[in-house]
């Protein structure tokens, strides 16, 4: 019996499985499979997602997120891990020295733990803004590190939900979730394009169906100042935020209720979209 095995006997009772590499084909979901085979790994049925850290895990798992399986530096198992483990019974608990766990990313991952965990299913448009008053829509914003930072203040800054164009970065990508703190498990979310929707004109048309009123948080002259008064007392708005460098789209821009224009100073011409999305979350969801 070699060495894998032999640990792997000794801790069954606790589901503690030490490891000395990452080639146990029960590791493939944190060594060998990018982002989107991730998304598809269990097709038909919904795909996995990696979270990582503590903080992010135990939001997870709060969410009602079922884990898969947990792999941790040995020294957290008895510590940091040991709520972590308390919730998570009968699942499998790989650890492994530091410098084992490092050939994962090449270095040090945050706090040494992941948690692979079925992605939950997807609500509708319909039923993410049914009693929301102020939402965030993101269109094409590429950058997981942005959607994660948009996802925190909008858990921050009182946005309701948020909706996603399809060709946003998913916010269950590792890093994305990592940004955001967890949060994208406290914020309701989902994609505003499906089957019977397009954006812009089909996911415009949704959201007046659904009674907000867009603003377009964009670079344009013939806009409405943030705090204008006649804007905050708007019952449902709809907050539009633009991918990273050319911002929205025309015709976007173009079927807006209004567009909103953050004043600059010091010859600054815009922010990075998260800046400018926890800028519009502070105002409007005062």
């Amino acid at each position: 019996m070699d060495m894998i095995h032999v640990k792997t006997a000794i801790h069954n009772r606790m589901n503690r499985i030490e490891i000395t590499d990452l080639t146990l084909p029960e590791l493939q979901v944190y060594t060998s499979l990018n982002e989107a085979q991730l998304l598809h790994y269990y097709e038909p049925a919904p795909g996995i997602f990696i979270a990582e850290s503590p903080k992010v895990i135990e939001r997870a798992l709060e969410f009602g997120c079922e884990p898969i399986s947990l792999l941790m530096e040995q020294k957290d198992f008895d510590t940091c891990g040991k709520n972590i483990i308390a919730q998570c019974k009968n699942t499998p608990v790989y650890t492994a020295k530091l410098e084992v766990l490092e050939q994962i990313t090449g270095y040090k991952l945050a706090r040494g733990m992941l948690c692979a965990m079925h992605r939950p299913a997807m609500p509708s448009a319909e039923e993410v803004c049914k009693n929301a008053r102020r939402i965030a829509v993101l269109e094409n914003v590429v950058n997981p590190t942005n959607v994660g930072a948009i996802f925190r203040s909008a858990a921050a800054l009182n946005m309701d939900a948020v909706l996603l164009t399809s060709a946003c970065s998913d916010p269950l990508y590792r890093r994305a979730i990592r940004v955001s703190m967890g949060t994208v498990f406290q914020v309701p979310w989902t994609y505003i394009e499906n089957k019977n929707v397009s954006w812009p004109q089909g996911g415009m048309d949704l959201l007046h169906e659904y009674g907000f009123k867009t603003v377009a948080m964009a670079l344009r002259n013939d806009s409405v100042r943030i705090d204008d008064e006649k804007l905050h007392a708007e019952e449902k708005l709809a907050i539009i935020l633009g991918t990273e460098g050319d911002g929205l789209a025309a015709e976007t821009m173009a079927d807006c209720d209004y567009t909103v224009k953050i004043p600059m100073s010091h010859g600054v011409d815009s922010l990075n979209v998260a800046a400018a999305s926890a800028v519009a979350f502070w105002e409007f969801g005062k």
